[in-house]
């Protein structure tokens, strides 16, 4: 017998070389008809899988994450024979799952594919779905391997890598692809399928190999999922921040200055602007001071650091000067330069904690294939800052950087979120600097922190930074979207690499410990995932003009301005369509332009002191007086901005 432990912390004797399908039918028909993947003993498995020896048992459903991603991978296969069947000689590559679906890189040689050909791939994959074939794993040799795949180079040097001992095959129906398992139990379960979309992608990411063809898709255990999943894609392309940059006039790109370095237009410079006057408002009642560092710093400063070791070789070269040997570099990075700020002065335990405050802009090479509108760029500003407190003040900071981050969400209408404990991965030392005895006291600090608060968070292993490990903010935008936002780590590391040090109350010198923190992340990624969480309805107090004036004729203009006027001296951002446009086409322009307010100027509202309101959408107001506006504009701003 074999004892098999469960999530709720129950154990059951098996037999030896029980499956989980069968662990999952001792619970509930309900569960077996349901369980696609499982996870034993922290290994993906299949759902036949014979287990052995005892363990921990984690049964997955199409609602887990670990669920889809097996759905998606399955998917992958099915999709490969499809391609496969209808494109003869076509040498297929590599096929993982992805967010909300999965792909497969395709040499398609001297055959092509396009849009009017997804019904057919779709056709045919729902067909084989339909055989309900078991996806069944086996090992094979590694000379069994490269006989198989001896027309297919891509494969070849896959398997030219492995190990002989570690090659295994995943069958299903007549097809067989090399894989390292975690499928669903059949392709009958597959019951929706669509191609999205086709792109290029060179082999293995590398610009000197061949370009494929990578065939993007996805999948669904029902229609109802694909219908209401195409509906939300329909949704996001209405709401992408690059449509909505340009419509709302707030960023451009220009291939003359470069890609991925966003361009700000003044919309878009002023809504940065008053996003940064927020942030350091509240920074200020915190007890931050603002400093400011140079794009460049030697080469020196980001080796003492480990940045040039983790950025260097993928980023800007570096930069040579006339003198002899000396080099500099685009910065990848603001906390060396915070760490030199820190180290001009010597500081004693009553100075501290010191909370040094930048937007400093930073530099990364991004591979031009990877640059997506303003969520991955080349040029990006971050809200920066670093604190340096110590190891007994770590607590009580940490936490007081957790408020920041709520305060700012709340702000900004982020109500869903939980928050991510990112450690580093025990069987990957060489990833990370420092010492284990740091690393063990940050990473505990961090989950102390965290419970503290009350927060609702899953611990990652593996996605610490090099540095120090981090707490993440997993933010759900309004079409279910999953962004990370907000970051705070902690830092032992860089301050015994830059030996900052203060005088504590026993005049001994003792280390300090390090903060890092960046609420928004960056503005270009935070701005583009606000454009698309609001659609453009940014929150009143953010929004470039709240209030526009639209005069039903000339002969109105004088009271036109006196509005606005009045308006300014209430610090209502507001500005008079001069233009001579019917009424009716100025209101539907100011829908387009998502203004929050439309104030309508005529005969009526002049005579009587007035003005007709109407809100975005299509509210009317009714005609007010300017001091019954200003006050609507007062408390719907004050819903959202609370005083930090």
């Amino acid at each position: 017998m074999i004892q098999i432990t469960l999530p709720d912390g129950s154990v059951k004797a098996f037999e030896a070389n029980v499956t989980p399908m069968d662990v999952a039918k001792s619970i509930s028909e309900g569960l077996a008809r349901n369980v696609i993947s499982a996870r034993f003993n922290g290994t993906t498995v299949e759902t036949v899988t014979p287990l052995t020896t005892d363990g921990s048992l984690i049964l997955y459903t199409w609602n887990d994450k670990e669920g889809k991603t097996a759905f998606w991978h399955s998917s992958a296969h099915v999709l490969a024979q499809a391609i496969e069947e209808l494109y003869p000689g076509a040498k297929l590559t590599i096929g993982p799952a992805i967010d909300n679906g999965f792909y497969y890189d395709v040499d398609f040689g001297e055959q092509s594919i396009s849009e009017k050909d997804f019904k057919a791939i779709e056709d045919k994959m729902l067909d084989i779905a339909r055989g309900k074939y078991d996806f069944k794993m086996r090992s094979a040799c590694k000379a069994e391997a490269l006989e198989l795949y001896k027309n297919n180079p891509y494969k070849s040097e896959l398997i030219e890598n492995l190990e002989d001992g570690t090659i295994t095959f995943c069958d299903h129906a007549t097809f067989t692809d090399l894989c390292r398992g975690g499928h669903i139990p059949n392709t009958g379960i597959i019951k929706a399928v669509k191609i999205l979309s086709v792109a290029g992608a060179y082999w293995r990411g590398d610009e000197n190999k061949p370009q494929l063809t990578r065939v993007y898709a996805t999948s669904f255990p029902k229609q109802k999922d694909l219908t209401e999943y195409l509906a939300l894609l329909e949704e996001a392309k209405k709401r992408d921040h690059r449509k909505l940059g340009k419509e709302l006039e707030l960023f451009t790109f220009s291939q003359k200055v470069g890609q991925g370095l966003p361009l700000w237009l003044p919309k878009g410079a002023a809504l940065r602007e008053r996003l940064e006057n927020f942030l350091k408002a509240a920074q200020k009642k915190a007890g931050y001071e603002m400093v400011v560092t140079p794009h460049i710093g030697q080469k020196e400063l980001y080796v003492t650091s480990g940045h040039y070791a983790k950025y260097g070789a993928d980023s800007f070269q570096p930069i040579h000067t006339p003198k002899e040997g000396e080099e500099f570099l685009l910065k990848p990075m603001n906390c060396p330069h915070h760490c030199e700020i820190y180290n001009s002065a010597q500081w004693s335990y009553k100075d501290l904690p010191k909370r040094y405050a930048e937007f400093g802009t930073v530099y990364r090479y991004e591979q031009s294939g990877e640059l997506h509108g303003l969520t991955r760029v080349r040029g990006f500003t971050q809200d920066d800052a670093h604190l340096f407190c110590m190891p007994e003040q770590l607590d009580k900071e940490f936490k007081d950087v957790i408020d920041l981050v709520l305060y700012v969400f709340g702000s900004l209408g982020f109500e869903n979120f939980t928050a991510q404990v990112s450690l580093r991965d025990p069987e990957n030392p060489d990833k990370y600097i420092g010492s284990l005895e740091n690393w063990e006291k940050a990473e505990q600090a961090i989950i102390n922190a965290a419970k503290d608060k009350g927060l609702n968070y899953t611990i990652e292993t593996g996605e610490a930074a090099f540095y120090g490990p981090k707490l993440d903010f997993m933010v759900k935008d309004a079409l279910g979207r999953q962004w990370q936002l907000g970051t705070i780590q902690v830092d032992y590391n860089l301050p015994e690499r830059f030996d900052l040090s203060y005088k504590g109350s026993d005049n001994e010198l003792h280390r300090p410990v390090m903060i890092h923190r960046a609420p928004f992340g960056s503005m270009e990624r935070f701005i583009a995932i606000l454009l698309e969480h609001t659609a453009g309805n940014f929150p009143l107090w953010l929004m470039p003009t709240q209030a526009i004036i639209l005069s039903i004729s000339e002969k109105y203009e004088k009271y036109a301005e006196k509005v606005l006027n009045l308006l300014e001296n209430d610090e209502i951002r507001a500005l008079v369509d001069h233009r001579n446009e019917t009424i009716g086409k100025k209101i539907r322009e100011a829908e387009m332009q998502k203004h929050p307010f439309m104030i309508i100027i005529g005969e009526q509202e002049a005579k009587e002191n007035k003005i007709t309101v109407r809100k975005h959408g299509g509210e009317d107001l009714g005609m007010i007086t300017i001091e019954a506006f200003s006050e609507i504009v007062q408390k719907e701003i004050n819903k959202t901005l609370k005083p930090f």
